[in-house]
């Protein structure tokens, strides 16, 4: 029986070369990724400013029917 060491049972995988379908896949993904980080950011700046004009306006009366 061998003997057990760090060596023989934690063997390191080979990782296998990236082909161009990974590259194209990983690099949209990262494109899509930043594009939705950046329109939720631009939506809470656009809530936030509605939000504060909404508080700065004064509420509407509404009319009593006679």
């Amino acid at each position: 029986m061998a003997k057990l060491t760090k060596e023989t049972v934690f063997k390191a995988q080979a990782l296998k070369p990236e082909t161009a379908m990974d590259k194209t896949t990983r690099i949209v993904r990262e494109i899509i990724n930043d594009e939705a980080a950046q329109r939720q950011v631009k939506s809470a700046q656009l809530r936030n400013a509605r939000l504060e004009r909404e508080a700065k306006t004064a509420p509407f009366k509404i009319a009593k029917k006679r």
